[in-house]
């Protein structure tokens, strides 16, 4: 049963990739499944080792390069004001255009509705949708779309 032996293949290069962390032995072990499956289906060794050739390529040369490239990007961390927007607060303080109070990350902050004709009542769970200043600009949580 030549499926088995594609299937140690893949493990052994699984293994070699848990080490090795290159990304080329997982892409390897990927294709070596993809000859298992072949295998599976009958096909003659031809066609399997084949398919390993075309599965390793496409993964070498198309899947790699891409990986390799977004693992290089540092990660979008937001930081200070700007990690609290998009969060969730609860109204502590009636929220209108001018003035209210919200808890906000264990916090409270100063806020301000962001539709000026808007009053949010206090337990109002909202999002904050833009900091200015010290100042949490919010809108109701249950208006959202």
């Amino acid at each position: 049963m030549p499926w088995i032996a594609w299937l140690i293949i893949a493990a052994a290069l699984g293994v070699a990739e848990f080490f090795t962390l290159t990304l080329a032995f997982g892409l390897l072990a990927a294709a070596a499944l993809v000859a298992a499956v072949v295998a599976g289906l009958g096909a003659g060794l031809l066609l399997q080792v084949l398919a390993f050739a075309g599965a390793s390529a496409v993964g070498l040369l198309i899947v790699r390069p891409i990986a390799r490239r977004q693992m290089a990007q540092p990660p979008v961390v937001r930081e200070g004001t700007d990690a609290l927007i998009g969060r969730s607060a609860v109204v502590v303080q009636e929220v209108t255009a001018v003035k209210g109070l919200v808890r906000l990350s264990g916090e409270e902050w100063s806020a301000r509705a962001l539709d000026e004709t808007q009053s949010i009542p206090v337990g109002t769970f909202v999002d904050v949708m833009e900091i200015e200043g010290a100042t949490a600009i919010v809108y109701p949580r249950e208006l959202l779309p």
